[in-house]
């Protein structure tokens, strides 16, 4: 006796939009240590890869540096082409 096949779901990745507010305990923080803290990378290694490829925005214009300092404030906006993320810095 054979069992009906079922159609295998196919896997695509899943694109997340939305707003985090971030507030940090002083008045900037490094792009790399943001990218951490708002879950975005888990090292980083990760943020420099991310950074590179140019997924990053910080007030609309792209970063490439982990090092940048931003601001309370700032929008720094990620699409890496399977999640995009809006994050607005504030104390």
């Amino acid at each position: 006796m054979t069992r009906p096949r079922t159609q295998q779901a196919t896997a695509r990745p899943v694109v997340h939009t939305g707003a985090v507010e971030i507030a940090i305990g002083g008045d900037v923080i490094r792009l790399g240590q943001l990218l951490k803290f708002a879950n975005v990378v888990s090292d980083g290694g990760q943020a420099k890869a991310l950074l590179a490829n140019g997924a990053v925005r910080v007030d609309g214009e792209t970063e490439t540096r982990r090092g940048r300092q931003v601001p309370v404030g700032a929008t720094v906006e990620i699409d890496d082409g399977q999640q995009a993320v809006t994050l607005h810095v504030v104390a």
